[in-house]
């Protein structure tokens, strides 16, 4: 299969920081009905943007990275950082609806799925080779991208329609009820017309088992356990546990474990990723060139490893040494590290993909919907860990919602499932209350709010959400 890795832009890659310009910001709406795609060549070109959009929405300052990890009892920000208000906002909980990182996180999604709706609207007109499989890709696409939104803000406007963002807003916002029948929609269609993964059309590409993987993670979302198992079985036993180390083996992407992978290249000239250059400690410029210091280890998560567990020190690094001997106690993720990566501006340019779904999330998922421990125990199999309720499994763990709850976290540590994963078991608010966190928060701030520039520019039409009135 010839692998053909994503063309980028760089300030794509790149949202870092904040701009001086904040109040100025308006959402993007420069989009119009005329931009459609006109023919085969200019669908294919338009699927990469749609691919392209990923690094921005999936990269270490993200929606997914913030809300998944920060918010969590997983991670907190660095206060070297110089980014307090914003950044601590999403660790604290104290979020406020001039936050500029939710606004960029905002336009962002509706800017990908701008793409995705030119896409589906244009070749739906269209008929050549390969049609189907581009119309799946972008519903799938689509569905991700929404299915994150409605998660993190409840109700948004819903838009399948090639319409400017401005006109999208203007139509208001869309109950969440509808916005999962839509996903749910895309993801069917996604898995009628995309290939299985062996016959995907480039490494990287969405599949017909990435499609059902989402879908089961929606069903579960919206309580409907039967359909997410029914869907989860058609992707069991397509793929395979892998040694956790291999997953960020730079010699080893695209493993049998992957079913979705953003693919990235390293070195400057390349569309490399930021994940080991943002996630380490904050100008420490001695792991790294500098460092970011996004979603450093809490206790918490460190203390959630058993004692053999070897996914804690292939998770997180604890300390590190500077040049003149002393240790500096700060816990960051590694799963990233490329210690031969390029500097350029002070970030490394490293060759890391992200994996956004992989077969240990259909393996817990399956026991989440059926409440059957044996798919769990696969997982912990592979890294030498006692079955749930035998000897030597953790006591404290004594049903198999819990046994699951322990097992995602140690698993999926720093990959974005936290705090998502809380929310739909409808744990999450126990459970950063007692953390080291020690937040109490209501369930309407389980949500972010909707932009402020958003509703300023729509005052009548879009409502806030309701702990931020």
């Amino acid at each position: 299969m010839k692998k053909i890795t994503y063309i980028i832009l760089f300030c794509n890659l790149l949202l870092l920081g904040c701009s001086s310009d904040f109040l100025d910001k308006a959402p993007i709406s420069n989009a119009n009905e005329e931009n459609f795609y006109k023919s085969q060549k200019d669908i294919e070109t338009a699927i990469w943007s749609a691919y392209n959009s990923l690094y921005t929405l999936y990269g270490p300052e993200s929606l997914p990275s913030f809300y998944g990890e920060l918010m969590s009892d997983n991670a907190v920000s660095d206060n070297a950082a110089g980014r307090i208000q914003d950044y601590e906002s999403f660790e604290l909980h104290t979020m406020t609806i001039d936050n500029e990182l939710v606004l960029n996180f905002w336009n962002n999604y509706y800017k990908a799925i701008y793409i995705t709706n030119n896409i589906i609207a244009s070749a739906e007109k269209l008929d050549f080779p390969n049609r189907d499989a581009l119309i799946g890709e972008a519903k799938f696409l689509r569905a991700l991208y929404y299915f994150d939104m409605v998660r993190a803000w409840g109700d948004v406007p819903l838009v399948t329609t090639p319409i400017s963002i401005t006109n999208a807003y203007a139509q208001g916002r869309t109950s969440k009820t509808l916005v999962y029948e839509q996903i749910i929609k895309d993801l069917d269609v996604a898995v009628a017309k995309l290939p299985v993964k062996t016959s995907q059309r480039f490494v990287g590409a969405a599949s017909q088992e990435a499609a059902n993987t989402l879908l089961a993670k929606v069903y579960l979302t919206i309580g409907n356990k039967p359909k997410a198992t029914e869907t989860l079985l058609k992707v069991y036993g397509r793929f395979s546990l892998v040694p956790y180390a291999d997953l960020w083996n730079l010699s080893k992407k695209n493993n049998a474990s992957s079913i979705f992978e953003i693919q990235f290249k390293g070195g400057v000239s390349n569309p490399y990723s930021l994940y080991w250059a943002m996630f380490s400690p904050v100008d420490n410029r001695v792991v790294t060139a500098w460092g970011g210091g996004y979603n450093q280890i809490t206790n918490d998560l460190w203390n959630a490893y058993e004692t053999g567990d070897p996914r804690r020190d292939l998770t997180i690094q604890n300390g590190y040494q500077t040049p003149n001997g002393s240790i500096v106690n700060v816990k960051f993720p590694i799963k990233w590290k490329d210690a031969k990566a390029p500097v350029i501006g002070l970030r490394e340019a490293s060759d890391n993909n992200f994996i956004i779904l992989r077969y240990a999330d259909v393996l817990l998922m399956l026991t989440e919907a059926t409440s059957d421990p044996k798919y769990m125990n696969e997982v912990r199999s592979r890294v030498g860990l006692p079955a749930y309720a035998t000897i030597g499994y953790p006591a404290k763990y004594n049903t198999v919602s819990l046994a699951l709850e322990h097992e995602s976290q140690v698993e999926f540590a720093c990959e974005f499932h936290r705090w998502f994963d809380l929310i739909r078991t409808g744990r999450a608010i126990s459970v950063i209350k007692s953390s080291s966190k020690n937040i109490t928060i209501t369930d309407s701030k389980l949500l972010l709010p909707i932009p402020f520039l958003v509703i300023n520019q729509n005052p009548n039409v879009i409502t806030q959400n309701e702990a931020y009135k």
